[in-house]
């Protein structure tokens, strides 16, 4: 006998998973998502244990472990942004007009 097949309802994302779960800080997570999948992929491509990362990043390696895992709460932007930094890349802010009437903010990675 032929079972029903289910039916699948398939929503399309907005491009901010934290956005479709409706988290209050949907940006934000965001962005420290994007610095956390950065800070990883140095660490990664330097061939650094996670205690040698954070002996050069001034801060535990369960914090470390940690990002590495996507779990950043309790850590702010500007924070990951002075991580990113002492991985040795350029962290480049640009403040210009808003294009509507409140202005958004974007991570861009060469």
């Amino acid at each position: 006998m032929n079972q029903p097949k289910e039916v699948i309802e398939v929503i399309e994302s907005s491009g901010n998973v934290y956005a479709d779960l409706e988290y209050a800080d949907a940006g934000e997570m965001q962005r420290k998502s994007q610095l956390a999948a950065e800070i990883t992929k140095v660490i990664k491509s330097r061939r650094l244990t996670q205690t040698q990362a954070a002996e050069l990043l001034g801060i535990d390696q369960s914090k470390v472990s940690r990002i590495m895992r996507g779990q950043f709460r309790g850590i702010g932007e500007a924070k990951m942004l002075a991580l990113v930094a002492k991985l040795g890349r350029d962290v480049k802010i640009v403040v210009g007009p808003a294009r509507r009437r409140a202005g958004k903010i974007e991570l861009e990675f060469a």
